[in-house]
């Protein structure tokens, strides 16, 4: 019975972080089809919103026993919190406007090392060799995944700067995402985090949109029924119901459900190794899909990485003797 819930945990981590690996390249096509940060992150989270209203509802209904409410305290230190997930998402969506996705990854990826930094200051400990090897592995595997050492390869800086904010705030919100609120539902808990990040990415909308938004959809579909429009715009049909619609769906509501139902199954440890999946996938789905190439050095690079993560999440002999008494 525990190796079959572990099985399931398994499942559940790797095929979130196989989905969530596929958000840059669904971005970069965004970018390509003509529309603009703000309108692939504005779309993503209204949808995102109204998709766990949703859930949230279904759940409220269909549950025998009465759910806890979040308390006044709860909501606010959520919302904060949730201003890293709009962070995130921001930041790493730009870093793809400069930078191939592949790139992007593993810049992201950069969190590994990060979560250690801040777990140092918070425990106010010296991290221990092992994750000091991992560490310095992450960096090794880093410049290879980024190809710097080609000297024909040229890297935005500006690519680099936004990756490298976007691992920050995502290291954020893995921190605040596991000690807040943690007796909350997970829908109920994600609805909140989720408005709090909507308040970035409003206040990005306001300051950084040039031109008028795509989002035409409605005004379309009320010209095809009352005059019969026959000869349509393709941007007319507005981003929320094509990207929008999948970056919400693979971005902000299957993943977190995945995840919080995979994680308490497998420890936070062995997730920690299987959500490492997002990086392959990623950079296959950009090969793929985008065409763009990834030399064999980044491959290597890329398994190092993966190899890191493993050794920094492997039960120490003292785990091992706890978890066999």
């Amino acid at each position: 019975m525990k190796k079959k819930n572990i099985l399931k945990g398994v499942l559940f981590v790797g095929l979130g972080a196989s989905i969530y690996g596929m958000l840059a390249t669904f971005v970069k096509m965004a970018y390509r089809d003509g529309y603009t940060t703000s309108e692939v992150t504005t779309s993503q989270f209204i949808l995102g919103i109204l998709g766990l209203l949703v859930l949230n509802f279904v759940q409220t209904i269909t549950t025998k026993k009465s759910l806890p409410s979040p308390s006044g305290k709860e909501i606010k230190m959520l919302l904060i919190a949730g201003t890293s997930l709009g962070c995130t998402s921001l930041f790493y969506y730009i870093a793809v406007q400069y930078i191939n996705v592949s790139i992007a990854i593993v810049l992201l990826m950069q969190s590994v090392w990060f979560s250690v930094v801040v777990e140092s200051f918070i425990t106010k400990k010296f991290p221990n060799t092992r994750k000091i090897i991992s560490v310095l592995i992450v960096l090794l595997g880093t410049v290879l995944a980024t190809n710097i050492i080609n000297l024909e390869i040229k890297l935005d800086w500006h690519g680099i700067f936004w990756g490298l904010l976007a691992a920050a705030s995502f290291t954020i919100t893995m921190f605040t995402s596991n000690t807040l609120a943690t007796a909350l539902p997970v829908l109920r808990k994600s609805i909140i985090m989720l408005c709090g990040g909507s308040v970035i990415i409003g206040l990005f909308l306001f300051f950084a949109q040039i031109g008028p938004l795509h989002f035409e959809g409605l005004k379309t579909f009320y010209l095809n029924f009352t005059e019969n429009t026959q000869h349509i715009h393709p941007y007319d049909y507005s981003i929320f119901w094509t990207y929008g619609f999948v970056l919400a769906l693979f971005g902000t509501i299957i993943p977190p459900i995945l995840f919080n139902l995979g994680f308490p199954n497998t420890g936070l440890g062995l997730g920690s190794i299987i959500s490492s999946l997002e990086l392959p996938v990623s950079v296959t789905m950009a090969f793929v899909l985008l065409g763009e190439k990834v030399e064999w050095i980044q491959w290597l690079g890329i398994a190092l990485i993966l190899f890191a993560i493993v050794l920094m999440n492997l039960p120490s002999k003292k785990q091992l003797s706890i978890t066999e008494v």
